[in-house]
C-alpha cells in the first residue's frame, strides 16, 4: 500500500498560498468570454468569411473530380491538419461516404527526413511524393511563417495544386503561394488563433458536405 502523506505534508499543504477555487472560476469565465469575443469579430468579417466559403467550394470541387486533399502544420496545427483529415475521411456528424484525405503526419517519414535532410523538408517531401494536379493542400500556421510550410506550399503550387492557406496574421509569408488565404485574428496569444481554426475546419467539412450533397445520406 502506497503511504499517504504525513501529518506535517497535510500541514503543509493546507498553509501554503494558492489560488483559490473562486478565481479559478473567474479565469474559466474570463477566458470563454475572450473565446466568444474573437469568435463574434471573425462572424462579423466579411472577408474572412467570404475566404471561408471559397476555401470549400475549392474543397468540394477538388473532392468531386477524385482528387484528395491534404493537410499540414506544426505542434497544434499538426493537430488541426489530422482533424480536418479525420473528418473528410471518416466521419463528421452523419454517415457517408469515405472523402480522400490525409495528414502530412506519418512518424516514419517525418523523421527521416528530418534527419537526413532537414526539418524545413518534411512536409514538402510528402507533397512531392503524394500531390497530384488537381489535388488541394491545407496549411495550417499560426505565425504564417513557418519554414516547412512554406516549402510545403510552394511545392504544392509548382504540381499545380491548390493551396489554402490558414493562419493567425495577414500579410505573412505563407500567402506568397496561397490560392486562398483564411485569416482568423486572435489576438495576443496562439490559443484564439487555434480555437478559431478550429471553427474554420468545421465550417469546411459542412460546405463541403452539403456541396456534394452529402448531408442526407443517413
Amino acid at each position: 500500500m502506497t503511504p499517504g502523506p504525513s501529518d506535517a505534508d497535510t500541514d503543509s499543504m493546507n498553509d501554503r498560498p494558492g489560488v483559490t477555487s473562486t478565481e479559478l472560476c473567474d479565469l474559466a469565465r474570463v477566458a470563454a468570454f475572450e473565446a466568444a469575443r474573437v469568435f463574434h469579430e471573425f462572424s462579423e468579417n466579411d472577408q474572412a468569411i467570404q475566404s471561408v466559403a471559397d476555401a470549400g467550394a475549392i474543397l468540394a470541387e477538388c473532392l468531386e473530380r477524385g482528387g484528395k486533399v491534404m493537410a499540414c502544420g506544426n505542434g497544434g496545427s499538426m493537430c488541426d491538419a489530422m482533424h480536418l483529415a479525420e473528418e473528410l475521411s471518416g466521419r463528421f456528424r452523419a454517415d457517408r461516404r469515405a472523402l480522400a484525405a490525409l495528414a502530412l503526419s506519418d512518424a516514419g517519414h517525418l523523421s527521416c527526413v528530418g534527419n537526413d535532410m532537414g526539418y524545413d523538408e518534411v512536409f514538402s517531401r510528402a507533397v512531392e511524393a503524394l500531390g497530384r494536379p488537381g489535388d488541394v493542400l491545407v496549411v495550417f500556421t499560426t505565425s504564417g511563417t513557418s519554414g516547412n510550410v512554406l516549402r510545403a506550399a510552394s511545392m504544392a503550387r509548382s504540381r499545380e495544386m491548390a493551396v489554402i492557406a490558414v493562419t493567425g496574421h495577414s500579410g505573412r509569408a505563407v500567402e506568397c503561394d496561397a490560392t486562398i488565404t483564411i485569416v482568423t485574428p486572435g489576438g495576443r496569444w496562439a490559443d484564439r488563433v487555434q480555437e478559431l481554426h478550429s471553427l474554420v475546419i468545421h465550417v469546411l467539412i459542412e460546405i463541403i458536405e452539403r456541396s456534394l450533397g452529402l448531408q442526407d445520406d443517413q
